[in-house]
């Protein structure tokens, strides 16, 4: 069945939630319905369902207005998974189940064989049929949720929709419970409206995405037309990396340290020089930035994971070209930010002949006197890659240097030389 919206407006008293709304649904589309907090999201989804009447515009479902039908008459075409569903914690699950069925039974008419099997069905995908004889009370979250969501199953819906249908589950049901839903969507054609949080979750699972902000529809279409940079930044005030799924190529959204100008900083600020590089120093730049230090880091190759963290947070990086070895000027802008430094951390970083000098830099630091914090959280690990070179550098090194074995003890240790934690006790 599709869904049809037009000029769609809704009022809480005075506030308007919605506003001049449009869109269509097709048949058997999964569409998610994604927005930050107060946008309009599950309104949007009370609408469609009937739970709220519009302040102005109309809904139709296959051609016909909503208004038009009946209440049993729209039970047997649409099924509701709220977030606050409550068949009463009285009832066992299989009666909760059994609800399902009453759009289709007459008065007085009891559930028949037909009704009872496709309840068994239900409870089966939805994973419930072991909590049949439990009491809803009885009840996790999560299970409570697939209990909701077997009941509307039961009702063999046209159209399914869910306010945030993994709400309490953990990774494992969220899985179940999408992969469930989007099989009914493509095996069955129903046409599946859900309101999702998760953004990756909806970009996984979904065909249609309907951006709300500020009760508009900021921008719709598929998932990779709807989740950029820009349009997440526009609407949730941050700052992203989209990337494709490795697997399916389908947007995947990762957080990026706020900017600069967001951090609040101490007065006097600490310089950290960082060595870093594979990976091992993007959490530790974002740390000791969002604590107030002011941070550099090298050397590092261009396209390194840890000179993109750096230049996504406006941090000072000595950037050598990829593939390369450390050149003689690069090396020489390391040690110019490390004379600079109050302390100076070597990040447990893979060795190889490209970036050994980075060991070289660090005794430099020594010989002017620097602190020198050389991180170990996993010492047994092997990462040497030069023939021993590199292991003999950094045996050296942890004469000379204070190690540590996690980064919160780094942070403390940092803290504890710049008498900054005396602020917290």
């Amino acid at each position: 069945m599709e869904i049809s919206v037009k000029q769609l407006s809704f009022k809480y008293g005075e506030t308007a939630v919605l506003d001049s709304t449009t869109f269509s649904l097709g048949e058997g589309v999964f569409t998610g319905i994604i927005g930050p907090n107060g946008s309009g999201k599950t309104t949007l989804l009370k609408l469609i369902s009937r739970v709220l009447k519009p302040s102005g515009g109309s809904i139709y479902l296959d051609g016909r207005e909503l208004a038009s039908f009946s209440q049993k008459e729209l039970a047997r075409r649409m099924a509701v998974v709220t977030q606050d569903g409550d068949a009463g914690y009285l009832f066992t699950v299989e009666e909760i189940v059994l609800m399902g069925r009453a759009p289709f039974l007459g008065r007085f008419q009891s559930e028949t064989m037909e009704d009872r099997e496709i309840v068994r069905q239900v409870m089966e995908m939805t994973g419930c049929t072991h909590l049949r004889e439990r009491r809803l009370s009885e009840l996790s979250g999560g299970e409570r949720q697939r209990v909701m969501i077997a009941r509307a199953l039961a009702q063999e819906p046209k159209v399914l929709l869910l306010d945030e249908p993994t709400n309490h589950l953990d990774i494992g049901y969220q899985q179940e419970i999408l992969d469930l839903v989007k099989r009914l969507s493509v095996t069955h054609g129903v046409t599946v409206v859900a309101v999702l949080h998760d953004l990756n979750l909806a970009a996984y699972y979904c065909q249609m995405l309907l951006l709300l902000n500020n009760g508009k529809i900021f921008a719709s279409g598929s998932p990779a037309e709807v989740l950029t940079d820009k349009n997440i930044g526009n609407v949730y005030r941050t700052h992203v990396l989209v990337t494709p799924h490795p697997v399916l190529g389908t947007p995947t959204v990762s957080l990026l340290p706020v900017t600069k100008d967001n951090v609040v900083a101490e007065p006097e600020k600490k310089r950290v020089h960082v060595l870093a590089g594979g990976g091992s120093g993007g959490e530790m730049l974002r740390d000791l930035r969002d604590a107030g230090y002011t941070v550099t880091v090298g050397v590092l190759n261009v396209g390194d994971s840890d000179w993109e963290a750096a230049r996504a947070m406006g941090i000072s990086v000595v950037a050598e070209a990829p593939f390369s070895g450390i050149s003689e000027q690069r090396h020489d802008e390391n040690l110019a930010m490390i004379r600079q430094a109050d302390a100076v951390v070597l990040a447990e970083a893979p060795l190889g002949n490209g970036n050994i000098r980075n060991l070289e830099a660090a005794g430099f630091a020594v010989d002017l006197g620097k602190s020198l914090f050389i991180l170990e959280e996993n010492p047994d690990r092997n990462r040497d890659f030069t023939g021993g070179e590199g292991l003999r550098l950094l045996g050296v090194l942890r004469t000379r240097g204070s190690i540590v074995n996690e980064k919160a003890r780094l942070y403390r240790a940092l803290a504890e030389q710049f008498s900054l934690c005396d602020t917290f006790d």
